[in-house]
């Protein structure tokens, strides 16, 4: 590996960092509440539309800045009892979704 593969890919003139999962962080940060709270919206309206949980609680994570955060967010929009049982019935038996699930939704 190349001090240059270590900074990102460079391919036919399109970089990719290496820190993707933190691409919009700087962005988020310098969001209100009530932005962070709208975007989580949609994010939730994407999830009931097919858009899958880990994608979700990720961005939620991202948007908010903390797991906690998300929570409160996605709070808003989704009832705790529908939110216990979309840990149970997706995460099934893998304990890092359901670690996961457990800090972003509940």
């Amino acid at each position: 590996m190349t001090a240059a593969d270590s900074a990102g890919i460079k391919t036919s003139e399109v970089y990719v960092p290496n820190n993707i999962e933190n691409i919009g962080d700087d962005v988020y940060r310098s969001w209100t509440d009530e932005q962070r709270r709208f975007e989580i919206g949609n994010l939730v309206q994407g999830f009931k539309n097919g858009l899958p949980i880990q994608i979700l609680c990720q961005m939620a994570t991202s948007i908010a800045g903390s797991p906690a955060l998300a929570s409160e967010h996605i709070a808003a929009f989704i009832p705790l009892d529908e939110r216990k049982a979309l840990v149970k019935k997706e995460s099934g038996s893998n304990r890092e979704l359901r670690s996961l699930l457990k800090a972003t939704l509940l």
